[in-house]
């Protein structure tokens, strides 16, 4: 099947699905899935119908340049609206392809962040706050919900690790490329000489599982229950409430302690659970596909250092597509994380396509 057969079979199935929809007879549960479908598909249709009417514009006015009756005046404008037409064309294909890309079938998923603080001490439990501070200023500015899961501090406003539900439309999509090492440079505050350190914390962005995606058997499970503990060992909770989950066939282990609750508890480290072990399952699958990605953008992999924030020169740098922008304290605040994610989203759909092509 060609590619012009291809598109047409995406405007007839969305015919189908807007007159399926329309059916009187039609049960709410399918109707549920049709219009999922629909809502995925209509983009698309609208630009293959935009590209459609570009082309056979173009013909019109190569048609009117090449035709002996056009006197002078109007093949001027049919030339000058032809460069026009030419120039949107490429654009217009570009979108097409990019539409036409393999969803991520995480993308539409909320999100389970996860920041840790990595080398550099009380600096780097420091750096881990900020990070979590961004990530939650940015998700309001989105309109996402931020849920804090578990925050461990340190006393001195730092945070030792953090997670948090953060749940919208797309939030995986456009938070999945920000899973690695992030690396601070800057003068601690506590630093006499003003001597730069530099320190790191690792963000995680895993996909939000549902029950359909994972498959968690009971006898697989450890669950350790204890008393929950504060920063220095201090006791925040006289009950033991706190708890711990082992998978056993993985060996990944979720605590869980902010609730009173021991119930609550568990609904939450579950959640992480299940997080994680679906996040483990598709990084298996990508693990298979590696070989055929050169591309690390988008790979994952938490081991490699992704970005840079220098404070003393006001700059963040992302190393896998050598972005660099003066506007750190916008980016920390959330405002301008946008300015970093675009170009990320950008490259990864380039690789993508060029992996096709």
């Amino acid at each position: 099947m060609n590619i012009a057969e291809k598109l047409d079979n995406l405007i007839r199935r969305h015919d189908e699905l807007s007159a399926l929809m329309a059916s009187p007879d039609m049960n709410p549960g399918d109707f549920a899935n049709l219009s999922k479908e629909y809502a995925e598909l209509s983009p698309i249709v609208e630009k293959i119908k935009e590209l459609s009417v570009v082309q056979t514009e173009i013909e019109d006015m190569d048609a009117m340049l090449h035709d002996g009756d056009s006197d002078a005046e109007m093949k001027s404008l049919a030339q000058e609206e032809l460069l026009d037409l030419k120039a949107r064309l490429p654009g217009v294909e570009r979108a097409l392809q990019i539409l036409l890309l393999p969803k991520d079938a995480a993308d539409e998923k909320n999100a389970i962040l996860e920041v840790r603080a990595g080398t550099g001490g009380e600096e780097a439990s420091l750096f881990a706050a900020d990070l979590f501070r961004m990530y939650h200023r940015y998700a309001d500015i989105q309109g996402w919900r931020f849920e804090p899961l578990s925050v461990s501090d340190t006393g001195v406003g730092g945070f030792k690790d953090a997670s948090a539900l953060i749940s919208g439309r797309g939030v995986f999509a456009r938070l999945k490329f920000e899973s690695g090492v992030h690396r601070v440079q800057r003068v601690p505050e506590t630093e006499s000489s003003g001597r730069i350190h530099t320190s790191a914390a690792t963000v995680a962005v895993l996909p939000e599982a549902e029950e359909v995606d994972v498959n968690i058997e009971t006898k697989d499970l450890r669950i350790d229950i204890f008393r929950a503990s504060g920063p220095g060992g201090q006791s925040v909770n006289t009950t033991d409430s706190a708890v711990r989950i082992t998978h056993l066939p993985t060996g990944i282990v979720v605590s869980q302690q902010d609730e009173k609750s021991q119930h609550k508890n568990k609904a939450k480290a579950m959640k992480v659970l299940m997080a994680r072990l679906y996040d483990h399952e598709r990084s298996l699958l990508d693990a298979e596909r590696a070989a055929d990605r050169k591309s690390q953008v988008g790979s994952g992999d938490r081991s490699e250092r992704i970005r840079t924030y220098n404070f003393p020169q006001g700059r963040v740098t992302d190393h896998r597509i050598n972005l660099t922008l003066h506007k750190i304290d916008k980016i920390l605040n959330g405002e301008a994380l946008d300015e970093v994610i675009d170009p990320l989203i950008a490259e990864d759909q380039a690789a993508r396509l060029s992996a096709i092509s």
